[in-house]
């Protein structure tokens, strides 16, 4: 009995050491042993389809990220003899929409003597301030003198704490 437990211990302790190897990215781990177990080649098995999950997960996010901030761009770049209008915006609070996307209330205030519109990219960053994503909306047509209101919404589902801030803005 003293034997078996001995046995299925080391063998807990081999798949164990295994997952952390696969977990940590080291590209192999190995015990004194010259022949790998069925259970060891499991867990290698299932460490490396969930290495490979995570992976791909994380690709798909950046990939969302780079398409949100290439449209961002394309967006703003498309506005001609736009001013610097960072310091008419204002956030409100973010919050969840029911969806799991992240909304937040924009403010613009027109300091111009004529109408003007407005097009703003909100970032969404986690507290360390990595972005996680980002939109533009516009705000058309705001009186001289006036406030315009819009609602930025994430692109995709975000997790987490999430703060919110105006990364460019234009007035035109």
């Amino acid at each position: 009995m003293a034997g078996r437990m001995g046995k299925s211990k080391r063998r807990c302790t081999a798949v164990a050491l295994l997952m952390a190897c696969a977990v940590a990215g080291v590209s192999s781990c190995s015990d004194s042993s010259s022949t790998t177990s069925p259970a060891r080649s499991k867990a290698a098995s299932a460490a490396s389809a969930a290495s490979s999950a995570v992976a791909s997960l994380a690709s798909q996010g950046a990939s969302a990220l780079a398409s949100a901030s290439a449209e961002a761009k394309r967006r703003l770049d498309e506005v001609k003899s736009g001013i610097n209008a960072k310091d008419e915006v204002s956030l409100g609070a973010p919050a969840s929409a029911g969806d799991g996307r992240i909304t937040v209330p924009v403010t613009v205030h027109n300091t111009a003597n004529s109408a003007k519109s407005f097009v703003v990219q909100v970032s969404f960053n986690d507290t360390k301030g990595n972005l996680l994503d980002t939109c533009v909306v516009t705000v058309g047509n705001v009186a001289a003198g006036k406030d315009g209101n819009a609602t930025a919404r994430s692109n995709r589902k975000l997790s987490g704490p999430v703060r919110a801030e105006v990364a460019r803005a234009l007035r035109y």
